[in-house]
């Protein structure tokens, strides 16, 4: 199998996965979950607009929450990129390919860039936020799963060979992938020297699966299970606690009111070396998936949230 190699010397120099922006129907149902129930931290609040982040944090926010009387949706996924230079490469690289790039007025952000990937992906690229001390010696403020930072986007996707390729252009490294019958079927992609960014599934999309943020210990995966049952929110364990193949953490995901997915996971390897290659992981071996536990209900493997205005699509090798 031929991978997309890594381009050392990208168009511009995107560091990490910055922020989501979700929509939701009960702005109050939101933060009773994400922030009474799993314990975000809670920057800032106006009357249709919850600005949440983790404990080791200092940028303004990383979960962008906005009330909607639409159906609930992401809006977009954010990318940091370095310097305001490389917003500026951005634009010019993406208008050449034929991707309209606009620049827009955000909230509690820099300049920011919006554009859409060639597979329908709405994208928020900025450079600079506001920010706020770090809270994570703050230790009273450590509550239910106690999350530190955002760390990955999971993202369905048609074909996930061909948008790994679009990415390996853009400085994305290959981590980890799972193949069936040799044919890569996801790929795990990162920039910041972690393992993941942004990870790619073939299925019906562009969708978003879910975004994860890293816990300190596996006890807090517990915690946060817990803490879900006595608030009312048992019902929003869809897997897990368990462990990682690829990775090797341990993790929980949740469903939040609208059906958004988060994960929490503890933390994982460096990937910084230039001689690091790539692990191939054989999906037709259960144990690569989940070494012990219970399996993933049906709903991990079809469900996702939609894009905001962009309808997802069966997969395609076109």
């Amino acid at each position: 199998m031929n991978l997309p190699k890594p381009n050392f010397t990208p168009p511009f120099n995107i560091t990490r996965a910055s922020h989501v922006v979700l929509t939701v129907a009960d702005l109050g149902a939101s933060r009773a979950f994400y922030v009474d129930a799993l314990g975000l931290i809670v920057t800032e609040q106006t009357p249709d607009t919850l600005y949440l982040r983790g404990l080791a944090e200092a940028c303004h926010h990383s979960v962008v929450i906005k009330k909607t009387t639409d159906a609930p949706s992401c809006e977009r996924v954010g990318l940091r990129v370095f310097t305001e230079e490389d917003l500026d490469r951005a634009k010019h690289y993406f208008e050449n390919m034929g991707l309209p790039a606009q620049w827009v007025e955000v909230p509690e952000q820099g300049r920011t860039l919006h554009v859409s990937d060639a597979f329908g992906i709405p994208l928020e690229f900025c450079a600079t936020m506001p920010t706020r001390p770090r809270l994570y010696v703050d230790w009273q403020k450590y509550q239910s799963g106690s999350p530190l930072q955002l760390d990955h986007f999971q993202l369905h996707m048609r074909n996930a060979p061909k948008t790994a390729a679009f990415y390996s252009e853009l400085g994305f490294r290959i981590s980890e992938y799972v193949v069936v019958d040799d044919k890569m079927t996801s790929a795990f992609m990162y920039r910041k020297g972690g393992p993941f960014d942004m990870v790619f599934f073939t299925a019906p999309g562009p969708r978003l699966h879910h975004f994860a943020y890293t816990a300190p210990e596996a006890h807090d995966l517990i915690r946060a299970c817990d803490i879900c049952g006595d608030l009312g929110f048992g019902d929003s364990v869809e897997r897990g606690p368990g462990r990682h193949g690829p990775g090797g953490s341990m993790f929980v995901y949740f469903r939040d009111p609208d059906l958004h997915r988060i994960e929490f996971f503890t933390n994982h390897y460096m990937t910084v070396d230039i001689e690091v290659e790539p692990i191939c992981w054989n999906r037709r071996d259960m144990r690569a998936a989940a070494p012990w536990g219970l399996p993933a209900q049906r709903s991990w493997f079809e469900e996702a949230t939609l894009f905001t205005g962009v309808a997802a699509a069966a997969p395609s090798e076109d």
